[in-house]
């Protein structure tokens, strides 16, 4: 069985769902399951229906009716007839979301957030699913709700991969065409939970380990990975073989290639992923999977904007060893800092950090009574895997270094 994922961006409007059928026309839909993620930017509208639910209640009409008039925009140009089943079903799912928040006694928000956001997904492959049926792609709607079973860890759900085994196995014949979401599973109260980042990918990877899938397609709107992010630099290739144990060192330095949670279940079980193009469906893209590390044997260059680089020094000169550096880093734990390199020496520690959750003034008041603290904001990290010496050039070129580590494949260099 073959397992295909399409984003978001792939089904953003009518235009995206009649292509969709294209590609499944030119690449085939036999034993295959369709993982589909909300249209669009509906993830992002769902969201703004939490908030105002606990912001100004006022909002939360207004915010239901936007995503209402975004599909019922989407049904008008797919559906010729309004009296299609597909309107009742779409209906149906927002009474059901006005429903839980009247009725809802909770005041977590993480739970609030898994019944409400879960929505858009359950909207998309709705639509998909009765377009396909009147495409003549005969398909079954599935409800991942019932086969993906975790605990209730709102918002970032761990599986419970027994239950979720014995599900897929008992109810997923492989010689039909389903359709599904990405995102969701449900907890042991049947609650929707879901996956946290790249949730999509990593239910693709989820049902490929339990089916013992042929392999795995996400659907991008580029032609695979690259080696690098083509808004920063400059004639960036197509990357046609990279190993699982790559893929993941990418990943690590902050390269949007596949979330590692995702390449771990296909990796136990040698499942192929390959990253194609929907927009030219029989290009080769690109496949992670055993063998070769990288191919071609290019520099991947990796940048992440607006860092923290904080260089620490101890106030009596006394050595920065274990008992100081184990304090550091629950400091740096309990602030939120997500660490993204680390150097250090034997009265020196310097740590270039991602300030994400903006706590960082707080933490420089607290290092700031045990250490000398030199602060810069704002800095450059970039990363090179399989660097030579003419990528480490046009990387400094025009640039203040601040701080350089190297290693055997990697190097990084922190910029002004």
């Amino acid at each position: 069985m073959r397992i295909f994922k399409f984003g978001g961006a792939s089904v953003k409007d009518a235009e995206g769902v009649r292509n969709l059928v294209k590609v499944l026309e030119e690449v085939g839909y036999e034993n295959t399951l369709l993982i589909v993620s909300a249209m669009g930017k509906t993830t992002n509208a769902m969201e703004k229906i939490v908030n105002s639910y606990f912001g100004d209640k006022n909002e939360q009409s207004g915010a239901i009716q936007e995503v209402i008039e975004y599909h019922d925009s989407i049904l008008d140009e797919l559906f010729q007839k309004k009296n299609h089943p597909v309107y009742d079903n779409v209906k149906m799912l927002f009474e059901e979301v006005r429903g839980f928040l009247a009725w809802n006694k909770s005041p977590n928000y993480n739970f609030v957030y898994d019944q409400v956001v879960g929505y858009g997904e359950l909207l998309s492959t709705a639509i998909l699913s009765h377009y396909l049926n009147d495409k003549g792609i005969i398909n079954t709607w599935l409800d991942v709700r019932d086969f993906i079973k975790t605990d209730n860890s709102y918002r970032d759900a761990k599986v419970n991969w027994e239950r979720t085994q014995e599900r897929i196995s008992e109810g997923i014949d492989k010689n039909q065409l389903y359709i599904t979401q990405g995102f969701l599973g449900s907890d042991d109260n049947n609650f929707t939970s879901t996956l946290g980042r790249e949730g999509s990918d990593y239910t693709a990877a989820i049902f490929a380990y339990c089916l013992n899938a042929n392999s795995v397609t996400i659907w991008k709107d580029v032609p695979g990975v690259l080696n690098a992010d083509p808004r920063y630099f400059e004639e960036a290739q197509l990357l046609h073989k990279i190993s699982y144990r790559e893929a993941i060192e990418l990943a690590f330095y902050g390269a949007s290639v596949i979330h590692p949670k995702t390449l771990q279940p296909l990796q136990r079980k040698e499942i192929p992923l390959l990253v194609k193009s929907f927009i030219n469906p029989k290009g080769k893209g690109t496949t992670v999977g055993k063998g070769t590390t990288l191919e071609p044997q290019i520099p991947c260059y990796i940048m992440k904007k607006d860092q923290v680089l904080m260089r620490l020094s101890s106030l009596d000169f006394s050595f920065i060893v274990e008992d100081s550096i184990s304090d550091l880093f629950k400091m740096l734990h309990d602030h939120k800092m997500k660490v993204d390199l680390i150097q250090n020496s034997a009265i020196s520690f310097s740590v270039c950090v991602d300030n994400k959750f903006g706590r960082l003034q707080e933490l420089l008041n607290l290092l700031k009574s045990r250490f000398n603290v030199v602060c810069h904001e704002g800095v450059s990290l970039y990363t090179i895997r399989h660097f030579n010496s003419d990528a480490i050039t046009s990387m400094q070129n025009g640039k203040e270094i601040l701080l350089e580590q190297r290693a055997n494949e990697t190097v990084q260099l922190v910029v002004k």
